[in-house]
C-alpha cells in the first residue's frame, strides 16, 4: 500500500465501506515493512572515524580505458598524502575500507575485503590488492543491488565506526533490481550516508542507456543522509582528481550535503527502469 491508494480504490468500484480497513491494513504492512528494515549494527570490532563502501560500476556502458582510469584514481587517493593526512586527523585516526566491483544484480565482487588503513603502508597495501585484482566487466547496472550489497557488507564489518559511508561510482541509471530510492532511503533510514560519483562523458557513440543530466538523477535518487554529496566527472582527465577530492571529503566528514530538499519533477528515479522496458519492447 502506498500514499495515493485512497484516490484510486473508488475508481476501480470498490464498496467504500472497505477502504477504511484496507488503508488500515496498508499502513500496517507499511509499519511492519519499516521495522523489518530496521538494522542492528554490530557493537564489537575496532573503532575507526569512519567505514567505507567504495562500490564502483564495471558496467559494459565504462569501455576499458575508463575502467582503468577509474581503477587508478581509487590507488591514486587512498595513498594520497593529503588523504593520509585527514585519516590521521580523524578522532580515532584510522579508517576501515572495503573495495567491490558491481554492474547486473548477479555482479557483486568483493576485491578488497575490510582492511584498516591508519598510516602509508597500510594504505599502499590496499592499493596494491586493488590494482592486483583481474579488471572484469559485466551487463546491466543495478545501483540498488550495489546499495544493498553494501549495506550487507557494512552489516558484516569487524568494526565501530563513528560514521558509515556508500561511495558509488556509476555511469547510468538503475535498470535492474527494484526501486533505487528505496534502497537508498532504507540506508539512510539506518544512519548510513550514500555518496556519489556519476561519471557522465561525452562518448561517439551514445548508449540506449544513456540519460541527459545523470547528476541530478544522483542527487535525486542515489545520495542521500547528512553531508552526502556528489562530485561529477565529465572528461576523462578528471578520474584521479574527482576521486580524491570525493574521499578527502569522506575522511573528513564534510558537514555540506549536495541532497536538497526533494524537488519533484527535475529527476525521474524509474527512468532507467523505462529505458530497459522500452529497448525489449523495440526487439
Amino acid at each position: 500500500m502506498r500514499a495515493g491508494f485512497a484516490s484510486w480504490v473508488p475508481a476501480l468500484g470498490w464498496p467504500g465501506k472497505l477502504l477504511p480497513v484496507l488503508v488500515l491494513l496498508g499502513w500496517s504492512s507499511l509499519a511492519s515493512a519499516q521495522v523489518q528494515d530496521r538494522i542492528e549494527w554490530p557493537v564489537t570490532g575496532i573503532e575507526v572515524d569512519v567505514a567505507l563502501v567504495l562500490a564502483v560500476d564495471i558496467s559494459y556502458s565504462m569501455d576499458l580505458e575508463e575502467l582503468a582510469l577509474q581503477r587508478e584514481g581509487y590507488i591514486a587517493a587512498l595513498t594520497s598524502p593529503v588523504v593520509l593526512d585527514a585519516i590521521r586527523k580523524g578522532m580515532i585516526g584510522r579508517i576501515g575500507v572495503t573495495y567491490i566491483e558491481w554492474a547486473g544484480l548477479s555482479t557483486r565482487n568483493v576485491i578488497v575485503d575490510w582492511k584498516i588503513i591508519d598510516s602509508e603502508a597500510s594504505a599502499r597495501a590496499v592499493a596494491a590488492e586493488i590494482a592486483a585484482a583481474p579488471v572484469r566487466r559485466a551487463r546491466r547496472t543495478s545501483i540498488t543491488g550495489a546499495i544493498d550489497f553494501s549495506m550487507e557488507r557494512l552489516q558484516e564489518a569487524p568494526l565501530r565506526p563513528l560514521r558509515r559511508v556508500i561511495d558509488i561510482s556509476g555511469d547510468g541509471p538503475n535498470n535492474e533490481g527494484g526501486l533505487v530510492s528505496r534502497s537508498r532511503d532504507r540506508a539512510v533510514a539506518n544512519g548510513v550516508v550514500i555518496n556519489g560519483l556519476p561519471i557522465q562523458i561525452k562518448r561517439s557513440m551514445s548508449s540506449n542507456f544513456d540519460i541527459e543530466g545523470l547528476d541530478e538523477y544522483y542527487a535525486d535518487c542515489v545520495i542521500g543522509g547528512p553531508g552526502s554529496f556528489l562530485v561529477t566527472i565529465e572528461d576523462k582527465d578528471q578520474f584521479r582528481d574527482a576521486i580524491r577530492t570525493k574521499i578527502l571529503r569522506e575522511v573528513a566528514q564534510s558537514s555540506m550535503s549536495d541532497a536538497g530538499p526533494a524537488r519533484p519533477g527535475r529527476a525521474d528515479c524509474t527512468v532507467g527502469e523505462r529505458q530497459w522496458r522500452q529497448y525489449w519492447e523495440r526487439k
